[in-house]
């Protein structure tokens, strides 16, 4: 049978892990007559949040158990695999009569933290520092989830404090790597279930790719979320703030709709910087500081950078030819586009593709 995960966010001043021990057991006296079997749960008691897998013939089936044993419904139920459950959700973690605890005896509260890192290497000779980054990963308990380009890695860890520990030595490991190689680390967690949406941590996978895309190359981004968790565990890490940045909820906000605008403006050869402030709705002064202080760069540098991050992937999947790409991109002429392109990475468009297509 099919297996589900839902979410349950239950507004209650009264709200208790009995409760919900309580509920789960209504659960498992009437899940027969749906054909449903309850496998685990966790409960998140700060958020009044409770997440359920079961296996069941459909999503219906899975609401009607619910609503027949105690009423409490599930706001979203996705359909997970497999392997996305043994992922992002079996390691490090146990369970007593079907409740999730972690290793250390804690409540599992389901949350996780998404490690996401995006290498480039303009020579093709380091593809060895890449694999050492994912032997990083899983020394420091996380487990990778498969990808379908090699210079990505996207890992899911169980306790915040190792994935800032792994970020940490990776960053170490590739600050040593000469400068014809690039990386954008960026680390965010969450719920696996959210209110809306069809895939497992949706949300904060999505959240993770806008850090890793308009981040500044060789810094650590995370959320404010992954910091505040890594102070409730036992192996809390010290974080270099020289090359780690941390992003508070304001500033992600704000990251997410400079993302949505740069994602649609990108390809008009027209856009400039003069254009964001008001689609952002500050003055060009607050538009300069606020793009700076997240990362690193002007606006005119940033929208530069983020095009050519863009023909980045698009000359490994060698569709199109790099005038195509060019204008699709917003450069005025291939030869410009070109120009820019060599001046930042020290190596030429059609070089990088075929040094590309070469470590693929």
């Amino acid at each position: 049978m099919p297996l589900y995960m839902d979410v349950h966010q239950v507004d209650s001043d009264d709200f208790t892990v009995e409760d919900v021990i309580q509920a789960h057991l209504r659960d498992l006296s009437v899940q027969e007559r749906f054909g449903v079997i309850q496998r685990k749960y966790w409960v998140n008691e700060e958020d009044k949040m409770v997440f359920c897998l079961m296996e069941g013939p459909n999503k219906e089936a899975c609401h009607k158990t619910h609503e027949e044993s105690h009423g409490m419904t599930a706001c979203n139920i996705i359909e997970v695999s497999d392997d996305e459950y043994n992922i992002f959700m079996s390691h490090g973690s146990t369970q007593k009569n079907d409740l999730a605890y972690t290793a250390d005896g804690q409540l599992d509260p389901g949350f996780r933290t998404i490690l996401l890192i995006s290498t480039s290497d303009f020579s093709g000779n380091y593809q060895h520092y890449i694999r050492e980054t994912r032997n990083l990963i899983e020394k420091f308990h996380g487990k990778i989830v498969r990808q379908p380009h090699n210079d990505e890695t996207m890992a899911s860890f169980l306790l915040a404090s190792d994935a800032i520990i792994a970020a940490m030595a990776i960053a170490n490991l590739l600050q040593s790597v000469p400068d014809n190689f690039e990386y954008r680390l960026a680390l965010v967690s969450g719920n696996p279930v959210d209110d809306s949406g069809t895939d497992l941590f949706e949300e904060t996978k999505k959240r993770v790719r806008t850090l890793c895309w308009i981040g500044l190359s060789k810094v650590v981004y995370l959320d404010a979320i992954t910091e505040a968790l890594s102070h409730k565990e036992s192996n809390t890490p010290k974080i270099n703030h020289a090359h780690v940045k941390i992003v508070n909820a304001t500033d992600f906000l704000f990251c997410e709709k400079l993302s949505r605008i740069l994602e649609s403006e990108l390809n008009n050869p027209s856009f400039k910087s003069d254009g964001l402030g008001p689609l952002l709705g500050l003055s060009k002064a607050q538009t300069y500081r606020k793009i700076k202080l997240l990362t690193g760069m002007s606006p005119n540098t940033m929208i530069r950078e983020l095009r050519l991050r863009k023909s980045l992937k698009a000359l490994k999947c060698k569709q199109r030819t790099v005038a195509e790409i060019a204008y699709d991109l917003g450069f005025n002429s291939p030869t410009y586009f070109t120009r820019v392109f060599r001046n930042r990475y020290d190596v030429l468009p059609t070089s990088y593709a075929k040094i590309s297509s070469a470590s693929a």
